[in-house]
């Protein structure tokens, strides 16, 4: 993907991000929904977050960034303890697309997307050439470009993702959660996001999304967690983990697992139920 301006990769700490949970605990009212839970997010990769509805896939991104407050253990954000820093520090180092966001009305694609600057603001700080690059930059990485004069109310599904997307961008945090990107898309403008999330994380981006869409998972990620019950089950790369028995056991769904024939990857065929019609 063209970036067009020397700084516009993603800044990061001469080790790179570093995201993980340790021990975490997090719930709603009285329930916990994770609990105990360790996980490490692995630097410049694509990780997809799967499991059935329910299982903690969403509430573990949130407490990721810092969205939900932990009840025990926590959350560490390049090695410190992600509460220690100011909200302003985490915006810079981590960017969140939650689930169904919405604009205020009457907004253009251009004024959505700068308030992505918010983060590298201060009281006595003037808008800049810093920051006019950064939001040509992030719309042009998204694709976005030309719709900067249109109302966010107007476009079609995918384009908004793609405007939120690069609102997300213009933080420049290195670091991107995006928490069921393409639902409600079709699967045109599904692809298209997950083309953009994986062209993100190829110019040197961490992602990490939650997903429904198992084919689509498992055609995307580089790094595959399953969830059940509000634990991981198993990680790692898709082709290494998913077989038959564990969708069986994270699912309760019976199925054959085939190669893809278009990428190799995993691809889940259910097996027919006992009687039905051909």
């Amino acid at each position: 993907m063209t970036m067009t301006s020397a700084g516009s990769s993603p800044a990061r700490p001469a080790a790179g991000p570093r995201l993980a949970a340790e021990n975490l605990g997090v719930g709603y009212g009285n329930r916990l929904v994770l609990d105990g839970l360790d996980v490490t997010i692995p630097t410049g990769e694509l990780t997809v977050i799967v499991g059935p509805n329910a299982c903690g896939k969403s509430t573990l991104l949130r407490a990721l960034a810092r969205m939900l407050p932990a009840r025990h253990g926590g959350v560490r954000l390049d090695g410190r303890p992600i509460e220690e820093y100011p909200p302003k520090e985490v915006a810079r180092r981590l960017g969140l697309l939650p689930q169904s966001p919405s604009a205020p009305d009457g907004i253009t694609v251009a004024d959505l997307v700068a308030r992505g600057r918010y983060p590298h603001q201060g009281i006595f700080s003037q808008w800049s050439r810093a920051d006019e690059i950064a939001i040509a930059d992030a719309m042009s990485r998204a694709g976005v470009a030309e719709l900067t004069d249109r109302c966010v109310t107007e476009l079609s599904g995918g384009q908004r993702q793609r405007v939120w997307i690069a609102l997300a961008l213009a933080q420049q945090a290195p670091i991107l959660l995006l928490d069921e990107p393409t639902t409600y898309l079709d699967i045109a403008h599904q692809i298209e996001v997950l083309e953009l999330a994986r062209d993100l994380q190829r110019d040197g981006f961490t992602v990490v999304m939650v997903l429904h869409e198992l084919q689509l998972a498992f055609r995307y990620a580089t790094h595959l967690i399953v969830m059940r019950q509000g634990a991981i089950v198993v990680q790692g790369d898709p082709a290494e983990i998913v077989t038959a028995e564990l969708i069986e056991e994270v699912y309760g769904l019976a199925c054959r697992i085939i190669a893809d024939p278009e990428t190799g990857r995993p691809l889940v065929i259910p097996r027919a139920a006992r009687g039905a019609r051909p």
